[in-house]
């Protein structure tokens, strides 16, 4: 009877990423299931879009989300507005900020301060308003024309403009 030799399992889990990795190169090389998008990695080009309440500078943009920083001035709001299809995720930088969301039949007052997060899943009405000069990260799916202005400050409602 022969003896089983025992395998070192961190050998086992490299052999196996190996292997994985070998799978996938093989299939995007002959155009198998699930290729990856050919855009190298490496640096991108970031864009600044000035707005009546600041500017707001998109840092990623690709297929399947969009990555932003908002900056709000003091006492600006942006519009009273939701998304059809967006879904976003916002984190206060710095600042202090009045975020009303739509809770039931109203329009709740949420107050978040630096290091806090909410999400606005789509048909969520919502407006984010400056206590002080703020700076929200925002990170979405990557619908930026999605948007459906009820009431705005700055005569845009009914638009996507900028």
């Amino acid at each position: 009877m022969r003896k089983r030799q025992k395998v070192c399992p961190v050998k086992i889990a490299r052999t196996r990423r190996e292997e994985r990795y070998l799978r996938m190169t093989d299939a995007n090389k002959s155009g198998g299931a699930n290729p990856q998008p050919q855009v190298p990695s490496g640096r991108v080009e970031t864009k600044t879009v000035p707005k009546p309440w600041g500017h707001e500078t998109i840092w990623a943009h690709t297929d399947r989300y969009v990555g932003k920083v908002l900056h709000i001035k003091a006492g600006h709001a942006l519009s009273v507005q939701y998304h059809d299809r967006k879904d976003e995720t916002v984190h206060l930088l710095s600042g202090e900020l009045v975020y009303r969301v739509q809770m039931g039949e109203s329009l709740e007052d949420m107050h978040l301060k630096t290091g806090e997060s909410f999400r606005i899943t789509p048909g969520t009405i919502h407006q984010m308003e400056a206590v002080t000069d703020c700076d929200v990260l925002e990170v979405s799916t990557p619908e930026l024309d999605d948007v459906v202005r009820l009431s705005d400050r700055y005569g845009r409602e009914g638009t996507s403009a900028p």
